[in-house]
């Protein structure tokens, strides 16, 4: 019993590690891919062409710029309004709801986040920019802030659940020291156990920050897909492009192995590297905070 009790260890163990190692590897296989696909645009096609502020592949014009800006332009504009309502609610049902409403709110913020995003589309579409073109006055309700809003309803339940974590491993001693002392409870919410819980609440900004980055469809449904350089202090409002919404809306009409086919494939890269570098910058944080922890316990 005991020999056949190891052996099953054993083999579980090796399991465990090669899933584990699977995941590094499939990541590779993607980069490589990638690389692979997307490298020759930077020898056919000029780098002021590819670098320029003018995508119209019709007469081989490949500016990503106005692509890049468009999803960085929709991007912080959806964490500047993901972050209040995310760390808000985290802090409500850590800090502030009774139990019996945290048993409730926590099952509808995960079925917010399991609202397949095409479907936020459709709302936004129907509901949301027409709203928007009336109340704002403008030709369309298809701009960047509408796209942004989606985003921003989007990234909440994954603010929400990281951040309230964080919250709930904030040790009850720091919030009992701070009530001994006269503190009221939003003054220990935001002066003892927020800033405790920082590092984890950045992880989850920069995990919503991802998975706003990569989000296609609901941008593509209401942005406008119109590839401008958003310069202008009104361009949150006018249509705009995304990184995304291009390669998802032209990447099934090209030949392949053509310059236009190269060009999107460069585009991904971009995409693969920014969402690898928020991703990383999220696990060396909560890493961080990890150590730090266990050096405070130790």
């Amino acid at each position: 019993m005991k020999r056949s009790g190891h052996t099953g260890d054993k083999v579980i163990n090796a399991v465990i590690r090669v899933t584990g190692y699977s995941s590094i590897l499939f990541v590779l296989l993607i980069l490589i891919f990638l690389l692979r696909e997307g490298l020759p645009a930077l020898s056919s096609t000029p780098l002021k062409n590819l670098f320029s502020a003018r995508w119209y592949p019709i007469e081989d014009y490949y500016g990503i710029l106005p692509l890049f800006l468009g999803s960085l332009l929709v991007t912080i504009a959806a964490t500047l309004i993901a972050l209040p309502f995310g760390i808000g609610t985290a802090v409500f049902l850590s800090e502030v709801s009774p139990p019996w409403l945290r048993d409730i709110l926590k099952p509808v913020i995960e079925i917010l986040a399991g609202i397949p995003s095409v479907v936020l589309g459709f709302i936004g579409i129907l509901v949301f920019a027409p709203f928007i073109r009336k109340f704002l006055d403008i030709p369309t309700g298809l701009t960047a802030f509408t796209g942004a809003v989606l985003l921003g309803l989007i990234a909440i339940p994954t603010i929400v659940s990281v951040a309230e974590d964080a919250l709930d491993t904030v040790p009850n001693s720091y919030r009992q020291a701070a009530l001994a002392l006269g503190a009221t409870q939003w003054q220990t919410i935001w002066n003892v156990t927020l800033p405790a819980a920082k590092t984890g609440v950045l992880t989850a900004l920069m995990l919503g920050i991802g998975r706003s980055l990569g989000e296609t469809m609901a941008v593509m449904m209401v942005t406008g897909n119109a590839p401008v350089m958003p310069l202008q202090l009104n361009s949150l409002f006018r249509p705009i492009r995304t990184m995304t919404a291009t390669i998802a809306s032209e990447m099934g009409e090209v030949a392949a192995g053509s310059q236009h086919y190269e060009v999107l494939f460069f585009i991904g890269i971009i995409l693969f590297l920014l969402s690898l570098v928020i991703n990383v910058s999220a696990s060396l944080v909560s890493t961080r905070s990890r150590g730090r922890a266990e050096r405070l316990l130790s």
